[in-house]
């Protein structure tokens, strides 16, 4: 079964985004929404651990939360894809599972 994690926490500020990728699977994804798009920047503490997932699982970022955060996508760490809310419900609806790391 394949599972869509959604992680809301700035990888900054607390353990989720690590521990969100410590238990995806191949198949799995991961999208970014509220301060979790902090964890989409690359050059950053989060940025290899996120890009070495990349591939094995999908990594998506949730467009109106970088926005308002004011993170440009040129900014992203390469092959994270960026959504709307519409292909937020579509993430929702394609996987199996979901599972919200708090």
């Amino acid at each position: 079964m394949s599972t869509l994690h959604t992680v809301n926490k700035s990888p900054f500020a607390n353990s989720s985004m690590q521990s969100c990728l410590n238990h995806t699977i191949k198949g799995d994804a991961v999208l970014m929404i509220e301060d979790g798009v902090y964890g989409a920047s690359k050059n950053s503490t989060m940025s290899a651990a996120v890009a070495a997932k990349n591939g094995e699982i999908k990594i998506y970022a949730l467009k109106g939360d970088l926005a308002a955060r004011g993170i440009d996508e040129d900014k992203l760490i390469e092959g994270i894809k960026i959504v709307d809310y519409k292909g937020f419900v579509e993430l929702a609806a394609k996987y199996d599972l979901a599972n919200a790391w708090l």
